[in-house]
């Protein structure tokens, strides 16, 4: 009887977890029970009127528990909304326009789209990588495939929104962000253009946000983890494209921004927050 508490604590717990990432439990026995943690992942489907999906790479996507505290920015972005829509998040680590395609990513959402969908689209990290034979997109291809994207999503009445990949954090040493989508990120704005489809230039935001941030604090968003400090990253990490949990709920949020800066219809189908958070308020730092 001891054993049965546990139980029903972990499937309490599994209640919002990730479809393909599911808590699962051996079976008990009088010695033990073995529990693995499920990693967080999109909202769960109910019965919303329209969906949100979202196709692009590791800056986006949802991760395994074996990969935390890496966080793609789409994680805390699918829950920004009311239960109106629902947020599908199809973004893969290493992924590339052309990898997207030719996985089947990308016809798993467009099989799925309806009218009054939306469909948020970043590449360009895995795209641009020459030397990643596996993943290289040329330029033409890229633009090709983006437009592909927009017109396939237009085609099903839905509403496709472009954006150029998040920065990396590449300081020099004037203490400057490096631009490192110096071909690609204009290349997607292009096609936005040509298409006169809604479009974010996250990776000028993200590089002014972060540039703000500086060197020391920038580096508190990103990968930066000591040795023996972690138990996925026993020799630690130290990676400058990569987010994490604070990174990305910080780059979720400028997405945000953004859309209720040039007044999106979805930033008006936002949740309703709880009411004891409306008593609450901001106290800037004192510098």
């Amino acid at each position: 009887m001891r054993s049965l508490p546990l139980i029903v604590l972990t499937l309490a717990g599994c209640i919002g977890c990730s479809s393909n990432i599911p808590a699962s439990t051996t079976a008990p026995s009088s010695s033990s029970i073995t529990v693995e943690a499920a990693a967080p992942g999109p909202v769960p489907k109910t019965e919303a009127a329209h969906t949100i999906f979202m196709a692009g790479d590791s800056t986006m996507a949802n991760k395994q528990v074996s990969d935390w505290p890496e966080t793609g920015w789409g994680v805390p972005f699918a829950i920004f909304f009311n239960a109106d829509y629902t947020v599908d998040n199809h973004a893969m680590n290493g992924r590339s326009t052309r990898t997207f395609i030719s996985e089947g990513r990308w016809q798993a959402i467009a099989d799925q789209l309806n009218a009054g969908d939306y469909v948020f689209i970043q590449f360009g990290h895995n795209d641009e990588s020459p030397t990643k034979v596996d993943r290289y997109t040329t330029p033409e291809q890229y633009k090709a495939n983006l437009t592909r994207f927009v017109r396939e999503v237009r085609a099903k009445k839905a509403e496709p929104i472009l954006l150029s990949p998040i920065t990396r954090r590449n300081f020099d040493a004037a203490g400057k962000i490096q631009e490192t989508h110096v071909e690609y990120s204009p290349l997607s704005r292009q096609v936005a253009q040509a298409e006169k489809v809604v479009f974010i230039d996250l990776d000028s935001i993200t590089r002014a946000h972060f540039q703000a941030e500086g060197d020391a604090g920038s580096r508190l968003r990103f990968m930066h983890i000591p040795p023996n400090t972690h138990p996925n990253y026993p020799k630690g990490v130290s990676d400058n494209t990569h987010l994490n949990e604070l990174g990305a709920r910080e780059v979720a949020q400028l997405v945000l921004a953004e859309l209720k800066r040039i007044q999106h219809p979805l930033a008006q189908q936002l949740r309703s927050p709880d009411p004891k958070h409306l008593e609450l308020i901001y106290t800037a730092p004192k510098n």
